[in-house]
């Protein structure tokens, strides 16, 4: 069952509600795969509003990279491309790796933030909820972001959520064997944070990403690091 959409705010207008359904149905559910031609007519009778307010969800969601707009035709899914993975993977080494060296020596509130999120994801894994995972995954990775304290990588780092979100879960739909051990490795890095670690924490966030990308392009577990 996919997880249901966050509840919008009671204030929400109607464009809000309809980024948030298509934002969604791309990032966690997806129902809108790369590919999909979605059209205004379509959104509108989803989420029960007029087509007004769903040119602006679409123009702000095109802005975002989710979507391409197509005059009369709709909004296509963008698919995950090489060189969007590329980007990604290369910001998250750089950002991830560098501040978990700053988040060392850890305050006892990093830490039992950490834990908590580990143990939302293996609660999540086990009731084989993956969208939830994988947004508790990326919480697991901003928090170290976040506690290095240099706003403007903080910054960076969570314009790449949403592509994260897209690409983590789809792995793990491809690759369920991948659960395990992406608990495995955030363990690894919590454990090396306790231990005020800096090169092994360092050098976990490394094999993590690693291994993610290599899963991503296809390269198969086998390749552990760049």
């Amino acid at each position: 069952m996919p997880p249901a959409a966050p509840a919008a705010p009671p204030t929400a207008t109607a464009a809000e509600r309809v980024y948030r359904h298509v934002k969604q149905a791309v990032l966690m559910d997806r129902r809108y795969e790369g590919g999909t031609l979605l059209t205004e007519g379509e959104l509108a009778d989803a989420v029960g509003v007029s087509r007004t307010p769903v040119r602006e969800a679409l123009l702000r969601l095109e802005t975002e990279g989710l979507l391409k707009l197509y005059p009369k035709k709709g909004a296509l899914v963008l698919p995950v491309s090489a060189q969007e993975i590329t980007d990604v993977i290369e910001t998250r080494l750089l950002v991830e790796e560098f501040t978990v060296r700053r988040a060392v020596p850890a305050p006892p509130g990093l830490l039992e933030r950490l834990a908590e999120l580990l143990e939302e994801q293996r609660r999540h894994a086990a009731e084989g909820d993956l969208a939830a995972m994988m947004a508790a995954d990326r919480g697991f990775h901003a928090e170290i972001v976040q506690r290095a304290g240099n706003a403007i990588l903080s910054r960076l780092y969570d314009q790449l959520r949403d592509r994260q979100l897209r690409m983590g879960v789809a792995l793990l739909h491809a690759h369920p064997e991948r659960v395990e051990r992406t608990l495995a490795e955030h363990a690894e890095i919590l454990a090396a944070l306790r231990a005020g670690d800096a090169e092994t924490a360092a050098a976990a966030v490394r094999g993590h990403v690693g291994r993610v990308e290599a899963l991503v392009r296809g390269a198969g577990a086998g390749r552990h690091d760049r």
